[in-house]
């Protein structure tokens, strides 16, 4: 199988010299492959596994070693007043990496901070910016389709067999739920966070009513949030709110909500493009935050006439960018023009799958192919003052 440099080598590099580096990300994103392509010699410890378990309680790691790799360390109860003992008595060399495939926030009450002693960056799956990057130009529509039909995990995308995902989506998705999600809380209803998952991949792109889905799982709504929180914090899916200027008030409004794994988006073209520019546009803010120390947001945009865009960033609470998404709608969308004039300054684009022809307009609004748009997503250009 063939193995892709990742698009976060070079900065993990730079920061494994001077910190602890904490690496995560959805489960089998290639978290582990990416740690021992760092360096030539490691040591790598799985805390999952018993051996290494003993190891990890012995401290009893090779440390002629470039680096050292802690994988799930989160599970060690108080790892960060663990690791952080470590850093202050050995510090650095050798490099320490530590990854895991949920949400290291979720675990900050637990032992002691790490603050000033660490960077973090979250690897997400392959999209078509990193694979044109690796790849070259070539084939941009043939890698498209794949991303839309098989999504971007490493292993699966580079078999690049539907049959072979289907059976990798389910083993995948099973693991989190009766491992991962174990670990968090004792869970009883799996069976109830499997249907509403399945709700969910009909429901891509739409506002969620947290009523509605308690009615249909006969929970309550706290429940729903509650399990909803956890499949954020497993990385199985990520929310955006609806843009108000007041940011309390946007997040009492219904969410959208959008799976890491495109493949796991009902079989409808429009939806699972939508969700592929979600993903694309949420791995390149928090590249720029984890990279870069910059401050982005993602959120759609909904007036009280029900007018939507699906989707603005903003750069330091600034509007940078609007984004229509459409399957074969040429025409440029009427509705920027409900959002424009009180969003001074963002950039407007409009990305069509089935375009014969690209073209810009007077007041600066673009429609582009999806696959090219989505090869050279850039946020750099955009919310500049």
């Amino acid at each position: 199988m063939v193995v892709m440099k990742r698009y976060l080598d070079k900065y993990i590099q730079q920061d494994l010299k001077r910190k602890i580096v904490l690496l995560t990300g959805p489960r089998q994103a290639g978290k582990t492959t990416l740690s021992k392509m760092l360096k030539e010699s490691f040591d790598y410890f799985n805390y999952d596994n018993a051996e290494h378990r003993l190891s990890l309680l012995e401290k009893s790691w090779d440390r002629s070693r470039e680096l050292i790799i802690f994988d799930e360390l989160h599970k060690l109860k108080n790892w960060k007043s663990w690791l952080k003992g470590i850093y202050d008595t050995e510090s650095i060399p050798p490099s320490i990496i530590v990854t895991g495939s949920a949400k290291l926030d979720i675990y900050r009450k637990v032992g002691d901070s790490l603050a000033g002693r660490f960077f973090e960056f979250r690897l997400h799956p392959f999209d078509l910016k990193e694979i044109k990057n690796a790849q070259g130009k070539e084939g941009l529509e043939e890698i498209l389709d794949r991303l839309m039909k098989i999504g971007g995990f490493p292993e699966p995308y580079l078999e690049g067999d539907q049959t072979y995902y289907n059976r990798w989506k389910r083993s995948h998705l099973d693991v989190i739920l009766k491992q991962d999600l174990v670990d968090l809380e004792n869970m009883r209803q799996i069976t109830s966070i499997e249907t509403l998952i399945q709700l969910l991949r009909k429901k891509v792109g739409s506002p969620i009513s947290y009523t509605s889905l308690a009615e249909d799982l006969q929970c309550s709504d706290k429940t729903v949030k509650r399990w909803l929180a956890m499949l954020e914090t497993l990385y199985v899916v990520f929310k955006i709110f609806p843009f108000h200027k007041n940011i309390s008030r946007s997040i009492l409004k219904s969410p959208k909500y959008y799976f890491f794994d495109n493949g796991q988006v009902i079989d409808e073209p429009g939806l699972k493009l939508e969700n592929l520019v979600a993903c694309s546009l949420l791995k390149e803010i928090h590249f720029r935050e984890d990279c870069m120390g910059e401050k982005w947001d993602l959120y759609y945009l909904r007036n009280k006439d029900g007018r939507e865009i699906d989707f603005f960033v903003t750069k330091g609470e600034r509007p940078a960018l609007m984004i229509e998404v459409k399957w074969s709608d040429e025409e440029r969308s009427s509705n920027f023009s409900s959002f424009e004039k009180y969003l001074a300054g963002a950039k407007k684009v409009q990305i069509v799958k089935e375009l014969k022809r690209e073209k810009t307009y007077p007041d600066g609004t673009e429609i582009r192919s999806a696959q090219n748009w989505l090869s050279y997503v850039n946020l750099e250009s955009v919310g500049r003052p």
